[in-house]
């Protein structure tokens, strides 16, 4: 299992967003293809909402065949 510590300057950043900047998704296409096929988890639960606002103290789980990563949100 990977873990990845990501800090935004904002209040939140949106899922597909924090996929594409964590570098888990190559492009926006990929971020919405992985939260449609049910690989994402928000704090735990499934989640297939694109824009779901992600705020420091969250945490996204990304599940790939062989891989699991975990998304843990920060300010700066």
């Amino acid at each position: 299992m990977e873990n990845l510590n990501v800090n935004i300057k904002t209040e939140y950043i949106k899922l597909d967003q924090l996929l594409k900047f964590s570098g888990i998704a190559e492009s926006g296409a990929d971020a919405k293809d992985m939260i449609f096929s049910d690989m994402v988890f928000f704090n735990g639960e499934p989640c297939v909402i694109r824009g779901k606002k992600v705020r420091a103290g969250d945490t996204v789980t990304v599940e790939f065949e062989d891989e699991t990563v975990n998304i843990t949100v920060g300010a700066e």
